[in-house]
């Protein structure tokens, strides 16, 4: 009887402990030092419709992406045959099939976790499986078309491959743990600790699963938990700096042999490290202390991301604030191509000359930061040079584009919009425009925002009229039959909300015309290029192949237009940092 009540009590909070999303003791996750320097996760699986509608769309773009490869692998058959076979390899196994049938054909879990995260720098990729063996025969086909089999070993009871670059002093391993595949980038001298703790073989003291801090920033920053990443820059930076990293000394080792063997430079000598490049690197980190992204919204309409950059308090304090007076900073843009890009310029130059003059105080006592002084010194003297008008009197720039016309080889485009400059002296830069174009002398503009036609003699080349108006902290012009009417509404509206630095709309009309602008530029030059080798058949050859690849690539991207509606996105500076979120909206 006791025990029967025991049985049932465990079940009953083995009920709860589920209900309160029991964290796996074998997830990719829990093999994470909680130290990593860098990491990208998922902490959940996407739904079954929005997968399905994922891989609908990719492979949709298959056939494109297929061929793009196709010409790099042919490109590459002379060059380097090894990579080109590889590169072959991969294509026949996608070939003809679906990304779920291929997934399926590895052995790859579509629906698993995964992970990819740093043992010191050394970077691993953990992902969950179907069915291993048939991901260890994937590999096998991968192996054998690359042409060099690699050594095999075994650790604990773990079979793994192994590949050795002497040139570089670093190894791949990979192995098949459970219904894991595990990969690393590792010096070819690792101990075998560090092997057995990217295997998983041993555990880290502590783990990114058990610390919590992928949740926390997706609670913090609104991440989804589909696909998550952090760059702890407090961690890396001094790990890359100090000489303490196997792998970034295993790099440094055999660059150092290969001068050695060029110039007869001593080895030890280019091994040195300045004990200031750590100190120097701790305080560049505490400047920016981390990078971290993820989805904020993944459906099979909508892929929306947000970028998070980490900033010292005196870097957020002076923009977070800040309310810049750009006409169209405080709302999305509504034009098939609409930018706001606040230019604070007063602000800016405050700002970096007091970074100048830190760095001239207290330079960077690092050999290889060297340049950064020499950079700042430069800063600090166009600092300077930026308080002359009119860039010293710049607020920024709207652009708002209603068309666009590829031109002919030999024309220019053909547009219509509008162009804003945001500035505190708009008659200063009406007078200086005035000063450069004998044209623009006599046309007198107000600040009621009224349009005013410039002269035939300036707009000519363009080939379309053109009118100009004026605002209190503004200067704009349209261009094209009927664009005089919205130079009103341009100047009117709503100026920077506190922190805001950018606004972008992009159409996805708008984005295929740019897309066929360049692949018809693409092919200009192309065919230029081929004219001017006409007598040498290897150039030919070698453009021919060159015009394909830009042939493909362009069809892939048109493709890829042809699904979007809108992009959008933003940047604003928050107390805690700069955030920058794009947002995509699929037909």
């Amino acid at each position: 009887m006791r025990s029967t009540t025991r049985i049932a009590a465990l079940g009953f909070a083995g009920v709860l402990l589920a209900a309160c999303h029991h964290k796996d003791k074998d997830a990719p996750l829990a093999f994470v030092p909680a130290d990593t320097p860098y990491v990208v996760a998922n902490l959940d699986v996407l739904d079954d419709d929005t997968r399905k509608a994922l891989l609908a769309q990719a492979d949709a773009q298959l056939p494109a992406e297929l061929a793009q490869l196709r010409s790099t692998a042919d490109d590459l058959a002379e060059k380097d045959p090894d990579a080109s076979r590889l590169l072959k390899a991969i294509i026949a196994e996608l070939d003809g099939k679906t990304i779920e049938s291929f997934a399926q054909n590895a052995g790859l879990n579509m629906k698993g976790h995964s992970a990819f995260y740093g043992l010191g720098l050394s970077p691993v990729a953990r992902f969950e499986l179907t069915d291993p063996k048939a991901f260890d025969a994937f590999v096998g086909r991968l192996e054998a078309a690359y042409g060099k089999p690699f050594e095999t070993a075994t650790l604990g009871g773990v079979n793994y491959r192994r590949h050795v670059s002497a040139e570089a002093g670093m190894q791949v391993v990979m192995a098949v743990v459970g219904k894991q595949a595990v990969a690393a980038l590792l010096p070819s001298d690792t101990p075998e600790t560090t092997l057995r703790l990217a295997f998983g073989l041993d555990r880290p003291a502590k783990n990114l699963q058990d610390d919590g801090r992928l949740e926390k920033l997706a609670k913090a920053k609104d991440y989804q938990p589909w696909a998550i990443g952090q760059v702890d820059l407090v961690r890396l930076l001094p790990l890359a700096a100090s000489g303490k990293d196997p792998m970034f000394n295993a790099l440094i080792k055999a660059r150092a042999e290969a001068e050695s063997a060029k110039t007869g430079e001593p080895i030890a000598n280019q091994l040195k490290v300045s004990p200031a490049c750590e100190a120097d690197a701790v305080r560049i980190a505490a400047r920016v202390p981390s990078l971290s992204f993820g989805y904020t919204k993944l459906d099979e309409k909508h892929q929306d991301i947000r970028w998070d950059v980490a900033l010292a308090a005196d870097i957020t304090q002076a923009f977070s604030g800040l309310k810049v007076e750009l006409p169209g900073l405080g709302a999305a843009g509504t034009a098939p191509f609409d930018i706001s890009l606040a230019v604070p310029m007063a602000q800016m130059r405050t700002f970096w000359s007091a970074q100048a003059d830190a760095v001239a105080a207290k330079p960077f006592a690092c050999p290889s930061l060297a340049d950064l002084n020499e950079s700042f010194s430069k800063i600090g003297l166009m600092s300077q040079q930026a308080a002359v008008p009119p860039v010293g009197d710049l607020l920024g720039a709207r652009v708002a584009l209603d068309s666009f016309e590829p031109g002919s080889n030999d024309s220019m485009p053909k547009f219509s919009g509008r162009i804003l400059i945001g500035t505190s002296n708009p008659a200063g830069l009406l007078a200086m425009a005035q000063m450069a174009m004998s044209g623009l002398q006599k046309l007198k503009l107000s600040t009621d925002g009224k349009p005013v036609a410039l002269p035939p003699e300036v707009t000519a080349p363009l080939g379309t009229p053109v009118w100009a108006a004026m605002g209190p902290k503004s200067l704009a012009l349209a261009v094209g039959q009927g664009e005089d009417s919205k130079l009103g509404e341009l100047l009117s509206a709503p100026a920077g909300d506190a922190g805001r630095l950018g606004r972008l709309h992009l159409s996805g009309e708008m984005y295929q015309a740019w897309v066929k602008a360049m692949a018809q530029k693409a092919a200009h030059i192309a065919e230029l290029t081929a004219q001017a080798d006409s007598d040498d058949a290897e150039a030919q050859a070698t453009a021919k192949a060159t015009a394909e690849r830009s042939k493909q690539q362009f069809e892939s991207m048109q493709a890829q237009a042809a699904r979007i509606k809108t992009l959008s996105g933003d940047a604003r500076m928050e107390s805690g940092g700069l955030v920058v979120t794009s947002q995509t909206e699929l037909k």
